[in-house]
């Protein structure tokens, strides 16, 4: 059976900063908060860090080169803040800005359209010293940030987003303490979601008064959730952890409101929200990236933290589970595209993240045979055109990654890529993967 994508549908790869660039302290460039959390004891495994991660900082002309042999269209990157301004605000390091213009001439010349994101969770650590997300300020800075940005590459990039997935720098950062700056306290973890969310509105308003060319969205992570039994306990369950993973940044989006039902619920934990914050975020993007992986099960538990709730990985029959022990379950991305239309007023939508880690085995040459990944992208991918077929508005997808690379907390453990990295030489091998992917892209469909 063949699945035909519409013309102008856009197929892409997409990268972070601190998973792949490396000089981490080149050039100028100012410390992180992970480049100070991968120096915190026990907090990332084997103690790795993302100092050198991929070189891409100096192999980015090797490596648009690679994207350009594979056919791929558009590439999503992310911008460094601190390579930009190396303390979040004050003098610019010009050095930093010119490596994001070259890399973006190199894509244009070899035809890949560039998309780029200007937050991927590494906040200047000099802004986190005076509170990070959860002091107000940083929404100001972040405004200033952007504008810089899109000064410089506005002329040539017309794709933009603010934050890729809010919630994991929120919750992950300011909530659990998986993530950097390390921090477990539920009220800095809210605040810290809506300073995001301003900061977010905030540099869509520069974009949109400065008259830049091009769209501006905002990027989400939303995957799915099913409660473990029909029991009302595991319903409301569900309905807490969906309150806090989805509603709370969909509503403020879609609706200029936050959800009251989980404000009501975690009572103390409320942000400040100031008078005419919601204004200025709702209606603030021009497209919604929606960054899906996996659907879990959610069952009460009391010892589930503030939102009382265990998360389960869930995989469809057959399907087993990721390298990252998630759950696979391809018709998941489908039902989180429907739900955004039936209940958001079927938002445009760019599939800007999408993929798995899995066991590769790379032989002699260091080529890997994905085959897993293959069967796992073409199913997300056969779900999404299902959920195109039922009217939602889906202008795009992309591949994480393009580059195996540095996966946070767990360090080089995991491998996302269509390409193969070896860490200690640098040398990049498409996958099976790459070239089954360039065959999709060329068609513009995939055939089952």
């Amino acid at each position: 059976m063949e699945y035909q994508f519409p013309e102008n549908f856009l197929w892409g790869v997409a990268a972070s900063a601190y998973q792949i660039e490396g000089a981490y302290n080149e050039d100028g460039k100012g410390e992180s908060i992970w480049d100070r959390f991968t120096r915190w004891q026990a907090h990332v495994l084997n103690g790795e860090n993302g100092d050198t991660a991929c070189n891409h900082y100096h192999l980015y002309k090797e490596d648009v080169a690679l994207m350009k042999a594979l056919g791929i269209p558009c590439y999503g990157f992310t911008v460094a803040w601190t390579r930009i301004l190396p303390d979040g605000f004050g003098k610019v390091n010009q050095k930093g800005l010119d490596f994001y213009s070259k890399l973006v001439d190199e894509l244009l010349a070899a035809g890949v359209q560039p998309k780029a994101t200007l937050f991927h969770w590494d906040l200047p650590q000099a802004l986190q010293d005076k509170g990070g997300w959860a002091n107000r300020d940083t929404t100001d800075y972040f405004a200033e940030y952007a504008r810089i940005v899109f000064d410089k590459l506005a002329d040539r990039v017309n794709f933009w987003a603010t934050h890729n997935e809010p919630w994991v720098a929120a919750f992950l950062g300011y909530a659990h303490g998986i993530h950097a700056p390390g921090i477990c306290d539920y009220s800095q973890a809210y605040q810290a979601a809506h300073h995001l969310l301003l900061s977010h509105a905030k540099a869509t308003q520069v974009f949109r008064q400065g008259n830049y060319a091009g769209k501006i969205g905002l990027i989400l992570n939303l995957n799915g959730l099913v409660p473990a039994s029909p029991t009302e306990e595991d319903a409301l369950a569900t309905q807490r952890v969906h309150d806090e993973t989805h509603a709370l940044f969909l509503d403020a989006v879609f609706k200029g409101t936050y959800p009251q039902r989980l404000f009501d619920y975690i009572g103390a934990h409320q942000p400040k929200v100031q008078a005419g914050d919601l204004t200025l975020i709702h209606n603030s993007i021009d497209f919604l990236g929606l960054n899906h992986y996996n659907t879990d099960l959610v069952s009460f538990d009391i010892f589930g933290g503030l939102n009382k709730a265990r998360l389960t990985p869930y995989s469809a029959a057959g399907w087993g589970r990721t390298e990252m022990n998630w759950g696979i379950h391809p018709a998941g991305i489908k039902n989180e595209i429907l739900h955004l239309k039936e209940h958001y007023g079927n938002p445009t939508i760019y599939i800007t993240e999408n993929g798995c880690a899995m066991p590769d085995q790379p032989d002699e040459h260091e080529f890997v045979n994905d085959f897993d990944r293959i069967r796992f992208l073409q199913a997300h991918i056969q779900a999404v055109h299902e959920a195109l077929q039922a009217g939602a508005n889906v202008k795009g997808y992309f591949v994480w990654s393009i580059f195996d690379n540095f996966e946070w907390e767990r360090g080089y453990t995991q491998r996302f890529g269509l390409v193969r990295v070896n860490y200690k030489t640098f040398k990049r091998t498409p996958k099976q993967s790459a070239y089954w992917y360039q065959n999709l892209i060329q068609q513009n469909k995939i055939i089952i």
